[in-house]
């Protein structure tokens, strides 16, 4: 194999579908392919996920295997049975760095323990538009000297153990209105606002040591008009590089995503993003053997008519082998057991979900309502999450007597109350991003027309024009479980 080949096979991350790795994964192991991703569909349970990182290893033990983990709203080792962590808006509102730290230093244990080296995660995004459909409650907030010290945290608390963090997702997804899985956001930004708002977090991260960074699929006109931030050197190599000193791996988004390769395909999107400047190509769950032979045709097809150096190829590939070397000696060091998942998933003290509880916004008035209404029923309203989130479970544990609604659901919903679930009693209505559904809008209004005392709890990022009675800023498995603390007078 010809050393372009390699270094071509070396900047490869894909992901590949089933609960065990195919055939064809092994081959690729074999033929210089180091990098892989695991995502939420190769998820059963945690020992059947342990399971797959072991047989990954088995082919390679210096091998690199990332997982979309940011100890929240997205998570990989935790997909079946919900995160059993706050989520990173609930630690900002804390703000409690000690806190965060530990929470990064739990996830990289169970990183390890699981055969994982790579999280890509925290989240750096300073969630500066409230109507983001994508970032929301996965960032630690609005202000970027609060995400600046909680993203610096994550990472030190994660590095600890040795695991290898990636921090995204660069130069900032946090005031995009759209979701870059589905759209080619924009963001109207200057250089000296994106420095002033966006970057300070990244800079952080890189303070903390961090290991790589994660592109964005969002163009920003005023910066670069042309490209993408995944495909334009001006930032990549610009503002990342040289301005913000980073000098470990940059690692593209999914290069599936529709923000990236909608109009040109994946292996065109490859060849920009490597010209750009990106070490490591994400590239979704869709991989095949076909998919990556294509790519590597395409790129050389690049390094021979100009479109890509040769010697940018190889830079980028000594960067991945770097941090490969490394990432494999946390596993070597690591001396983590089973008991780092249970530790993880271990329930909650009644400290610390108050501690939590405390954190939430209207949590003196929730609890004064549920104290007057003891009998009140749980209505959970269910709405798609977004891509990156996934099917997690979220929210507060079922409860037998709980109420689900749709927006299927026949209006007005007191008509679809089930027997038993008497309207004078009073309805908690527990969703994320209630205020975005016409149906949960139009539903809320029917039981308060109805005269239904209603507590309305908002898990998702709060809308600042439709104030919810309790707002959490938070959806995991632990967030939901603090509001059944909170509420424990009215779910009886």
């Amino acid at each position: 194999m010809s050393g372009l080949r390699r270094a071509i096979r070396t900047t490869l991350m894909p992901g590949f579908a089933g609960l065990k790795p195919p055939r064809w994964v092994f081959d690729a192991i074999s033929g210089g392919v180091h990098s892989w991703c695991v995502y939420g569909e190769n998820v059963q349970d945690q020992p059947q996920l342990a399971a797959l990182g072991a047989a990954l290893r088995s082919a390679s033990s210096d091998l690199m295997i990332a997982i979309d983990e940011e100890g929240g709203e997205v998570t990989r080792l935790h997909y079946r049975e919900g995160s059993p962590y706050p989520g990173a808006a609930v630690l900002g509102r804390m703000d409690d760095v000690d806190v965060t730290e530990r929470v990064g230093a739990r996830v990289g244990r169970e990183l390890l323990s699981s055969g994982f080296t790579l999280a890509l995660g925290p989240v750096a995004d300073v969630n500066s538009d409230p109507r983001n459909p994508v970032i929301g409650t996965r960032s630690f907030g609005a202000d970027p000297e609060l995400v600046s010290r909680h993203v610096n945290a994550w990472i030190r608390g994660l590095r600890g153990t040795g695991a290898a963090a990636c921090a995204k997702h660069f130069p900032g997804h946090g005031a995009t209105a759209l979701d870059s899985h589905l759209h080619l956001p924009t963001v109207e930004a200057d250089a000296a606002l994106l420095a002033e708002r966006d970057l300070p977090p990244f800079a952080a991260a890189i303070a903390a040591g961090v290991d790589a960074i994660m592109t964005s699929h969002i163009l920003l006109p005023e910066v670069d008009a042309e490209f993408p931030a995944t495909f334009s050197a001006r930032i990549l190599q610009g503002i990342l590089r040289e301005q913000l000193g980073f000098a470990g791996v940059i690692v593209s988004d999914a290069l599936d995503m529709q923000g990236a390769s909608a109009e040109i395909g994946i292996p065109e999107a490859a060849v920009r993003a490597l010209a750009a400047g990106c070490d490591l190509l994400c590239l979704g769950t869709g991989s095949s053997p076909e998919l990556l032979a294509e790519i590597e045709e395409r790129v050389i097809a690049a390094v021979n008519d100009g479109r890509l150096s040769a010697d940018r190829l190889h830079r980028a590939a000594e960067r991945v082998d770097e941090l490969r070397s490394r990432a494999a000696l946390g596993i070597a060091r690591s001396r983590a057991t089973d008991a780092a998942l249970a530790s993880a998933s271990e329930p909650a003290s009644h400290l610390e979900l108050e501690r939590i509880a405390a954190s939430f916004n209207g949590t003196e008035a929730a609890a004064h309502w549920a104290a007057a209404h003891p009998r009140a029923r749980v209505l959970r309203v269910e709405s798609s999450a977004n891509q990156a989130v996934g099917a997690a479970p979220w929210g507060p544990p079922a409860s037998p007597g709980d109420i689900l609604v749709t927006a299927e659901t026949p209006m007005p919903w007191s008509d679809a109350l089930p027997p038993g679930a008497a309207p004078a009693d009073g309805i908690i209505i527990v969703g994320r991003d209630l205020h975005r559904h016409e149906f949960s809008r139009d539903g809320i209004a029917s039981l308060r027309d109805d005269g239904v005392p209603t507590l309305t709890v908002e898990m998702g990022w709060p809308d600042p024009e439709w104030g919810a009675d309790l707002e959490t800023s938070g959806s995991t498995l632990r967030a939901g479980e603090a509001v059944r603390h909170l509420l424990a007078g009215s779910t009886r």
